[in-house]
């Protein structure tokens, strides 16, 4: 699929691992955002070395993309006397911006490497068009604007900035429930500081109240029959507004979630890639067709809200639970298609007769029949039932490597 990678709007995507980022670079993203195993703001994924990461950025810029470097927690003395080298590695690799949020970092970085983009992180929380041109007045050549934002907000600080600042703005993903990620809960009650890329998400769990002379007893802080998630916000979907993001001035879509898995990363990616190219093809009479905005349901995630962007939110609470809704399950990656079999990786037990949905970057999603299975060596096999084994298929028309095969869920 060819893209206008010099077109607005940039679309970027998360990128926890080397799985993650060659789903994003396949299902289309313009540009990517992932950390090293230091100054990032999250820990749970498994994060690049530096030696990685220089392939990484090779990886990309032979597709046409970009990759930033996030460096965006609030540094301790310590890392602040390894920043320098840090820098200095990150810029080697040839990443193409940093993403940072403290000051300290930030001037570090345009006095040692004043032709390295800087990218204010939304750790950072702008929210107004003084803050933005003050920011880009120091060097900043990008903004990552607060979540709090409205479109209307947004339209204004476009307005009032210099046009070469670019703004970035999350379009998908986890919603929290403090200011910018600016959270002091769960350090609070676990000792893992989500500023320091560890939270737990107590903003997730289900409380109720203990009176102190009655310990054990527990008592339901009910907003309705089914309890209470006070904290819980919905998941930011913004796909069927990608006309309203654009005419707003926003100059990149930001897909939250590098600790998601790469299916996640593709689907997501692959969908907005598709809703962004119809965008472009006709601004004026874009609707997003219903079978895009299905894909983002076959990923897991919680209930979908539109964030901030038309106000105050509105419903903007998980009161069901605090998980993921997950219905669709990958079964296999496809590693390619020879003499009319196609080639696979086991990613969960299937069987002869199954149907199974195709998910190929570009293309949408079809249905297509497992007539009989093979194990590496050709001879047929009653399931795939080895995790990540190698196994193929016969099938009449050629499905392209890195494509996804899924299928619905049973109960």
């Amino acid at each position: 699929m060819e893209r206008q990678s010099n077109a607005l709007p940039e679309l970027l995507a998360p990128a926890g691992d080397m799985e993650r980022l060659r789903s994003a670079l396949l299902f289309g993203a313009d540009a990517v955002y992932l950390a090293a195993k230091e100054f990032g703001m999250r820990a749970a994924p498994a994060n690049f070395t530096l030696e990685e990461l220089k392939t990484a950025v090779d990886m990309a810029h032979s597709r046409g993309a970009k990759v930033y470097l996030t460096c965006n927690i609030v540094p301790t003395n310590e890392e602040a006397e390894k920043l320098p080298e840090f820098l200095e590695q990150a810029a080697g690799a040839g990443v193409d911006a940093l993403i940072v949020a403290d000051m300290g970092v930030f001037l570090t970085a345009r006095r040692l490497f004043p032709a390295l983009p800087l990218h204010v992180s939304t750790q950072a929380g702008v929210t107004n068009y003084r803050t933005a041109r003050e920011l880009h007045a120091l060097g900043a050549s990008r903004v990552v604007l607060a979540r709090e934002l409205s479109l209307e907000d947004i339209k204004t600080i476009r307005a009032k900035t210099p046009p070469e600042l670019e703004i970035e703005a999350f379009v998908h993903g986890a919603m929290c429930v403090s200011f910018s990620g600016r959270c002091l809960l769960s350090h609070y009650l676990t000792g893992r500081d989500s500023n320091r890329g560890s939270c737990s998400q107590p903003c997730r769990w289900r409380y109720r109240l203990v009176e102190e002379k009655r310990p054990g007893e527990y008592y339901p802080i009910e907003e309705e029959d089914r309890g209470s998630f006070i904290l819980n916000a919905k998941d930011l979907c913004m796909l069927p507004y990608i006309r309203e993001l654009a005419e707003a001035g926003i100059s990149s879509f930001k897909i939250e979630g590098r600790a998601k898995s790469a299916y996640y990363t593709a689907v997501v990616t692959g969908a907005y890639r598709q809703a962004i190219d119809l965008y472009r093809q006709d601004p004026e009479s874009f609707v997003l067709p219903g079978w895009l905005a299905e894909e983002v349901e076959k990923v897991s995630h919680r209930e979908y809200s539109t964030g901030f962007y038309f106000g105050p939110i509105q419903n903007g609470q998980c009161l069901e639970n605090g998980g993921y809704l997950r219905q669709w399950e990958v079964i296999a990656v496809v590693q390619g298609y020879e003499d009319g079999r196609v080639q696979c990786v086991q990613r969960g037990r299937c069987f002869p007769g199954d149907m199974v949905e195709v998910v190929s970057p570009g293309e949408r999603p079809y249905e297509v029949k497992i007539e009989a299975l093979l194990d590496g060596e050709g001879a047929e096999i009653a399931s795939t039932n080895h995790a990540a084994m190698a196994f193929s298929f016969p099938l009449d028309r050629e499905i392209p490597a890195g494509s996804l095969l899924r299928r619905k869920r049973e109960g």
